[in-house]
């Protein structure tokens, strides 16, 4: 009599049981490694992106001669914005522009600018100070006078306007527009404007706050770190894709749909 056939025991072919598999476990520490290997670089541009934007801080407070860091007929670079800077000089008598619609301290008015030859030669424009109304902006322009040594804040020319003199309408500080209404220039003249520390008589003193210093980060770079971050998560991912795959591809050799349900 012949014995009956006793079918072999289905082969467990569940996920992790194939994830267990020396081979998957080894191909685990390897995406494991590669995914570690993209952090290290991911925050390695992320560093460098912290490092692009730090900037070594400016003594904006420390007055520096004027010549020392800025040249006539150039512009104002980075490093000269808002510093504070001294320079000799004279003030050229009948070339003092009144500039309107200035905010002091939260209020509107007149800005006196003079012209201002340097001892080296060159012309500078100078915001001498500031008057509530025309008239006395007007007033304060018949005795104006600057200290010496003249000590400021240097700032950039501004875009010119369309100056309407008669009403007052001219507003921007452009060395540009200036140098068009002085009665005497020889071609010389720094590309910004200095704000009188000490304002001429009959008037106050300009609101001239310090240069923020503020950070940025370098984005592309902060850009880069997250894409190595993407890079790392996808290694592990393709280990369990493939895993998977594999898992797939054993049961449709089976024959079976899907892993064999264990009896308890």
């Amino acid at each position: 009599m012949t014995a009956p056939v006793v079918p072999s025991p289905a082969v467990d072919v569940s996920f992790w049981s194939v994830a267990r598999r020396p081979r998957w476990i080894g191909a685990l520490l390897l995406a494991l490694a590669i995914a570690a290997g993209f952090s290290a670089l991911g925050q390695w541009q992320l560093a460098r992106s912290v490092a692009s934007a730090t900037v070594a801080p400016i003594a904006t407070e420390t007055p520096v001669a004027l010549g020392s860091i800025a040249k006539p007929d150039t512009a104002v670079t980075d490093p000269q914005l808002g510093r504070m800077v001294t320079t000799v000089g004279t003030l050229v008598p009948g070339d003092d522009v009144i500039l309107s619609d200035r905010v002091n301290g939260g209020k509107t008015g007149y800005w006196l600018i003079g012209h201002v030859t340097t001892g080296e030669g060159a012309e500078l424009a100078v915001a001498l100070g500031w008057a509530p109304t025309r008239a006395a902006a007007l007033a304060a322009e018949g005795s104006a006078s600057i200290a010496s040594p003249l000590i400021g804040r240097y700032l950039p020319s501004e875009s010119p306007d369309q100056p309407d003199v008669e009403k007052g309408g001219q507003s921007a500080a452009s060395v540009a527009a200036l140098i068009n209404q002085w009665a005497s220039f020889d071609g010389s003249v720094y590309g910004g404007y200095l704000v009188a520390a000490t304002p001429s008589a009959g008037l106050a003193k300009i609101d001239s706050p310090a240069p923020s210093q503020d950070l940025t980060l370098n984005w592309l770079n902060v850009f880069y770190a997250a894409e190595w971050a993407i890079f790392a998560g996808f290694a592990v991912y393709l280990w369990y894709r493939l895993v998977k795959d594999e898992v797939e591809k054993e049961l449709e050799t089976d024959g079976r749909s899907e892993p064999p349900v264990r009896e308890t």
